[in-house]
């Protein structure tokens, strides 16, 4: 069934619903946890007794993937997602300077984000150029070196933007310009030793200014 433009797996709840749906076919019982695994990869959420006065509850498929991957792991929907207002520059500025010397990551980006249930928190994605055990081991401390500037009571997620099923990278695609860009840094004209020097266009895909003169 589609509901507002989104995918949804009909199921009743109980023997009692099935008898009260009127549903006259054959039927599978499935264990809740197997539903959402199978259901989130394909962006399928699953909607409880649509036969029920109301027309039943639905279940968005980014939360089947917090019931698969566990509750404690990923924030509760439906997610406020936004541009961050909050002023750390002192963290964005170690960020990026200590993002510029870790070769495995090409990308940064940020988001506000505010879950339907939890305090919000400040979420930076990584783009990495490879998931090998070293890229990994040495972007997790670039960000243990960057944590430190964080003001007390912030929280601060990450996560990585090869990820296809969190609703916070698949925004922070479409909508969060990279705050660090590694192959754009790099793409920047350098000065010519001779000649009136030439204007040169900003570097883009940078969110913060660079730290103190340059990386």
């Amino acid at each position: 069934m589609e509901v507002d433009g989104f995918g949804y797996a009909p199921c009743v709840t109980s023997a009692q619903e099935l008898s009260a749906s009127g549903w006259n076919r054959s039927y599978e019982v499935v264990d809740g946890l197997d539903v959402a695994r199978t259901l989130f990869p394909d962006h399928y959420g699953l909607w409880l007794n649509p036969h029920a006065p109301g027309g039943g509850v639905g279940v968005p498929w980014p939360d089947l993937r917090r019931i698969a991957t566990g509750l404690d792991r990923q924030p509760a929907g439906p997610l406020r997602l936004s541009e961050p207002g909050i002023d750390v520059a002192q963290f964005y500025a170690l960020l990026v300077q200590n993002a510029h010397r870790t070769p495995a990551l090409r990308s940064l980006r940020r988001a506000w984000v505010q879950p339907a249930l939890g305090a919000p928190y400040l979420a930076i994605g990584l783009d990495v150029r490879d998931t090998s055990p070293a890229a990994v081991d040495s972007v997790r401390a670039m960000m243990q070196q960057s944590v430190g500037a964080v003001p007390e009571g912030l929280p601060v997620s990450t996560v990585a933007m090869t990820d296809d099923y969190d609703p916070v990278v698949l925004w922070m695609r479409a909508n969060a310009r990279p705050f660090y860009d590694r192959d754009a840094h790099a793409a920047v004209p350098q000065p010519q030793p001779q000649g009136p020097p030439q204007p040169q266009a900003p570097a883009p895909g940078y969110g913060y200014p660079p730290v103190h003169g340059g990386y």
